[in-house]
């Protein structure tokens, strides 16, 4: 019997393109083995960014390669300004206003009624969601068998708690953990707005859980076990895929020279929230596999512990150091608000708070190389990846190489 495979996509705002390259690559690998009918994920649980693409996988769970060139369509044609607003009125009223508390103080704004939410203005995202993902179809989709569990991660500023919002067969109860729990959900837009509100620089938004509003942000802060619920969800082997480097490789990096912008430390911050929780649960899995695996039997089965076949994917490559070379694709003013934090854009200098600029590089020759090294990745990995999923690597594609124009959603 094939064990139940779960999907975990991470966060990290723009950084996430890398992720639809990976998913690109395991389409084209699944056809090449001559596989071309069901759900490859029946589980997926997705975070900020990565919410979004998960949702998209799950509203396609019952056409898999379609939900993946409707993926690869919009993220390889990406502009900041459908995610948030990059217009100079847009930037003056959300991000200029918001850098105006450093200089002018919370007296001045108080006093003129501004108390600004964030740095950016998301709404531009909300709609173009709305206009491409039907999460309606999930609960029909679940019924019909085509998906077992779609779960989306967000952090309650109300309740400091971890929320995972999930929407799986009715048999399935909610789990509680120390300072994470899980509640069962009609998934709607609002609650992909809040996974990926990235702090500070995309407003919170409000959510009912249990009949009370609070207000939701990020799902990768306070995320302590970012794969667990696929694991609650019922998977028994789990890909994941990161949005940044797990590993860094032997030897020293050169380091900024100077004090820290508040690009910087801003920067460093997120990269804390996105990426190290990730590396720990990886670690933390790995060694339950192993202590399972010296147990015996009859030991095993007296645990409610389950080992858990995993297969990790994550960029071979600094997304920070891409994301330097991509920084005049910003709009101007988004590019002219990010200098007064401290990211340059100066040829020479561009490594100073290029790491914040990673996560808000909507633009497309940026996603469109995290896209190549996504693929590029996953190919590296072709072995380990047929061995995952059991399928046969002998066979050869009939498929003709994909057009931007056969990338357009359906009805």
């Amino acid at each position: 019997m094939t064990p139940t495979t779960g999907l975990v996509l991470t966060g990290g705002g723009a950084r996430a393109a890398y992720q639809v390259g990976v998913l690109s690559a395991l389409s084209r690998l699944r056809r090449q083995a001559g596989v071309r009918e069901g759900n490859p994920f029946p589980v997926i649980a997705g975070t900020s960014a990565g919410a979004i693409n998960a949702a998209a996988l799950a509203c396609g769970a019952d056409d898999f390669d379609r939900a993946v060139k409707l993926l690869l369509r919009v993220w390889r044609n990406f502009e900041a300004g459908q995610v948030y607003r990059a217009d100079a009125f847009g930037v003056i009223r959300t991000g200029a206003r918001w850098l105006t508390l450093f200089t002018a103080g919370w007296a001045l704004a108080r006093w003129r009624r501004a108390r600004p939410r964030s740095l950016l203005d998301n709404a531009p995202l909300e709609d173009l969601l709305r206009q491409l993902l039907p999460l309606e179809r999930v609960p029909s989709l679940i019924d019909g068998g085509a998906l077992k569990g779609l779960a989306i991660s967000a952090s309650s500023y109300s309740a400091g708690e971890h929320v995972t919002f999930y929407d799986a067969p009715i048999e399935l109860p909610p789990w509680t953990r120390s300072q994470r729990v899980a509640t069962r959900a009609r998934l709607e837009v609002a609650h992909l707005m809040a996974s990926s509100a990235i702090p500070f620089i995309f407003p919170a938004v409000p959510l009912l859980r249990d009949g009370e509003s609070e207000y939701f942000g990020d799902g990768s802060m306070r995320q302590a076990a970012p794969i667990s619920p696929a694991v609650h969800l019922g998977a028994e082997r789990i890909l994941v895929i990161g949005a940044g480097r797990l590993h860094e490789p032997a030897g020293a990096r050169q380091a900024a020279v100077g004090y820290p912008s508040l690009a910087q430390i801003a920067g460093h911050a997120l990269s804390n929230i996105f990426l190290d929780a990730l590396a720990v649960d990886i670690e933390r899995l790995q060694r339950i596999n192993h202590t399972l695996s010296l147990l015996s039997a009859e030991q095993r089965a007296n645990t409610s512990l389950r080992p858990i076949e995993l297969l990790v994917i994550a960029p071979s490559q600094r997304l920070d150091d891409i994301a330097a070379r991509h920084l005049q694709a910003l709009p101007t003013p988004v590019r002219a608000m990010l200098r007064s934090v401290g990211v340059s854009d100066v040829a020479q200098d561009t490594r100073r708070g290029a790491t914040l600029a990673s996560y808000l590089l909507f633009e497309a020759p940026y996603t469109r190389e995290l896209i190549a090294l996504g693929e590029a990745d996953t190919m590296a990995r072709r072995d380990d990846v047929l061995r995952f999923f059991g399928w046969a690597g002998d066979a050869e594609s009939t498929d003709p190489p994909p057009q931007l124009s056969d990338w357009a959603p359906g009805p």
